[in-house]
């Protein structure tokens, strides 16, 4: 089954590349259940080299270690999907790059890996900004089949970016 990209997503990329622009910022991805749909939908956007400064595929909890600095400890206590994992890869995603702003997401896509406690379409989201101490993050219950999960989570990612930049 072939999935088009939302219509919404390309707004809301030229929305975050206006914003980021405007305040010369740029920004990180760092990704798990979208396995880089952040970061394409970003470089889809023509002049996008201006402000999207690297993005982190960290879908194995060993690369969320590795690649961004999450204690191995963090997640065997609360789970890749969980909001101090999501906080941990949004300021690790900061720390190991040269960008000024953050978006990391965890989930369960689906179909399966869901569980009681956290069921399929469960996404962590988190958002940070290297000239604040204050990383944001949210938990959403998503619906859909695992391409909706995913461009749903990728929506999410890019609005509350901008939203967050347009506020500083």
């Amino acid at each position: 089954m072939v999935t088009t990209v939302p219509s919404q997503i390309p707004t809301l990329t030229e929305a975050l590349s206006k914003a980021l622009i405007t305040h010369r910022l740029s920004m990180v991805t760092a990704e798990s259940c979208t396995g880089g749909l952040i970061a394409a939908s970003c470089t889809d956007l023509s002049g996008s080299s201006a402000w999207f400064e690297r993005g982190f595929v960290t879908y194995s909890n060993a690369a969320k270690t590795d690649m961004l600095g999450v204690p191995a400890e963090l997640i065997d206590r609360y789970g890749a999907v969980s909001e101090p994992v999501a906080r941990a890869m949004a300021l690790g995603a900061l720390k190991h790059s040269l960008a000024d702003c953050s978006v990391a997401v965890t989930g369960v896509a689906g179909p399966t890996g869901g569980s009681i406690e956290k069921p399929v379409g469960t996404v962590w989201l988190a958002w940070a900004l290297r000239q604040s101490p204050h990383c944001e993050s949210v938990v959403h219950v998503l619906t859909g089949d695992r391409q909706a999960v995913r461009y749903a989570t990728t929506a999410l990612a890019l609005s509350r970016l901008t939203a967050l930049i347009l506020k500083t």
